[in-house]
């Protein structure tokens, strides 16, 4: 008898640790993209976190920080995730969710003197991307590729022929092109859809957050309560 009381006291003083450590705040790192990630709190995935973790009791708090930076964050555990990760982008000091809460139009933008790339014919050209991006991984077949560190400098090197087409989600590629003086020497060819997830950082803290994230995703998934806010963005749906 006094073994089984002394059993229970030691499971009482743990469930009561492990609900005393529930995080009531998830600090969120993410650079600055337009109507997704802004930095005064607007846009698309924020108010896909704050539906998620705010009526669980976990109050969101946001960091605007260049995208490499915001992991370096999540491994060194001073943010609880950062956004826009494609799955297993990093494979030190983060821990990936279940769920992912969208999906990006991977796309080249090119002058029209270029043939129409494909996924099967990426590695016949010169192909650059924002470092960090890690394409890549999860294109087929890359062959030559280079990475910058800003995005301004891109028309440039494909007005010179440095490269020959410039990788991207197409919400970057357009804010790309609409920087343009002739818009129209260029097009813009849509080759896969990616992921994106949340990557949180791998201690007990992240990863409480990260269960509470896919449970909280697969409730407002199976009720539909995420429809609304792609629709008010006007971005595709990505969980049919």
């Amino acid at each position: 008898m006094k073994r089984c009381w002394g059993l229970w006291l030691v499971l009482s003083v743990v469930s009561s640790l492990a609900h005393a450590a529930t995080p009531t705040s998830v600090q969120i790192a993410a650079e600055a993209w337009p109507e997704h990630t802004q930095a005064d709190g607007r846009g698309l995935a924020w108010e896909i976190f704050r539906q998620v973790f705010e009526p669980a009791g976990v109050q969101l708090n946001i960091q605007s920080v260049p995208y490499t930076r915001s992991i370096g964050l999540v491994q060194r555990g001073e943010a609880d995730a950062w956004a826009g990760s494609y799955h297993n982008e990093v494979q030190q000091g983060v821990f990936y969710p279940r769920w992912h809460y969208d999906a990006d139009q991977i796309s080249a933008l090119g002058l029209r003197t270029q043939a129409r790339p494909t996924l099967d014919t990426l590695d016949q050209y010169r192909l650059i991307w924002v470092r960090g991006y890690e394409y890549q991984r999860y294109l087929p077949k890359v062959g030559e590729y280079r990475e910058v560190i800003r995005r301004g400098g891109i028309l440039g090197m494909l007005d010179q022929h440095h490269a020959d087409f410039y990788i991207d989600a197409v919400t970057e590629v357009d804010d790309v092109l609409s920087t343009a003086r002739e818009p129209a020497r260029y097009y813009v060819t849509h080759l896969t859809k990616l992921p994106v997830y949340l990557g949180f950082a791998d201690n007990a803290r992240g990863r409480a957050l990260a269960e509470l994230f896919d449970k909280r995703m697969t409730v407002l998934i199976n009720d539909g309560s995420l429809r609304p806010i792609f629709q008010r963005w006007q971005q595709p749906y990505p969980f049919n």
